[in-house]
C-alpha cells in the first residue's frame, strides 16, 4: 500500500526547534543544544532530498549517542524522536513508517519519565505524529489522540510557537478555519527564542503557508 509522502513531511519535524533547556546537567543541555541547531540547519537551510536525507541520518546517529549517554532522561529521547520523524518526512513511503513508529515509542518512554520536559514537547510531538501519520491499517494515526495531546501541549506552553503552530495546522485540516486562524496568528506572535533564530524563521514560514491556504479556502466559500 502506498503512503503519501506529504502525510509524513511535517511529522514531528517539529517542535522543540527551540524549547528551553534548563536541566540540572549542563553537559547534556549542551549536547541537546547541538542537536537542536543541527536539526534546524538540516530542516530549514539544506535544500533538496539528496542533501537533506544523509544529513538528517547522520544527525539521527548522533542523537542516538546522546540518548545512550544519558539513560533515563526524557530530553534526549524527545530530540531523538524529533530527528527520526524528520528523517521519515524526508524519506517518505513505507520505509518512513518504521521510523515514525520508533519515534512514537521513544516519545512514549519520555512521557513516562517526564511529560513536562522541554515545555511539554512530548505532547506537541505525539500530537503532531497522530494527525500526520496515516491511520489504521497503514499506521497509528488518530485525530482523536492528536487533539488530546495538542491540547495538553497548549495547557503547558500556551504561548509557544510550536504547540500553537501544530494545533492551528490540525484545526485547519479539520476544517475549523476560524479557530485555526486565531491559533496560527497567536503562534506568529510568540516571543523569539534566543539562539533559535533559524528554527523560528522556518516555523514562521510554515505558519504563513498554512494561513495562506486557509485564506484561499475561506475565499471560496
Amino acid at each position: 500500500m502506498r503512503v503519501d509522502k506529504k502525510l509524513l513531511l511535517g511529522a514531528l519535524s517539529l517542535l522543540l526547534a527551540g524549547s528551553a533547556l534548563a536541566s540540572a546537567d549542563p553537559a547534556m543541555d549542551a549536547r541537546i543544544g547541538e542537536l537542536q541547531a543541527g536539526w534546524a540547519h538540516v530542516k530549514y537551510e539544506i535544500k533538496g532530498t539528496d542533501a537533506q536525507l544523509p544529513a538528517m541520518e547522520a544527525l539521527a546517529t548522533e542523537a542516538k549517542s546522546v540518548t545512550a549517554a544519558y539513560p533515563g532522561k526524557a530530553e534526549p529521547l524527545i530530540w531523538e524522536a524529533i530527528i527520526l520523524s524528520s528523517e521519515a518526512g524526508i524519506k517518505g513511503g513505507i520505509g518512513a513508517l518504521s521510523l515514525v513508529k520508533e519515534a512514537k515509542a521513544k516519545l512514549e518512554t519520555a512521557e513516562k519519565i517526564d511529560p513536562t520536559a522541554l515545555d511539554g514537547s512530548v505532547n506537541t510531538s505525539l500530537g503532531s505524529l497522530y494527525y500526520q501519520v496515516p491511520g489504521w491499517p497503514v499506521g497509528f494515526g488518530s485525530d482523536k489522540q492528536a487533539k488530546v495531546y495538542l491540547e495538553k501541549a497548549l495547557a503547558l506552553n500556551p504561548d509557544g510557537i510550536d504547540p500553537n503552530y501544530f494545533y492551528g495546522d490540525f484545526l485547519f485540516r479539520q476544517g475549523d478555519y476560524a479557530k485555526a486562524r486565531d491559533v496560527l496568528n497567536h503562534a506568529l506572535a510568540a516571543t523569539p527564542r534566543p539562539g533559535r533564530e533559524v528554527a523560528d524563521a522556518g516555523r514562521r514560514e510554515e505558519i504563513n503557508s498554512v494561513l495562506a491556504q486557509l485564506e484561499t479556502k475561506l475565499a471560496k466559500r
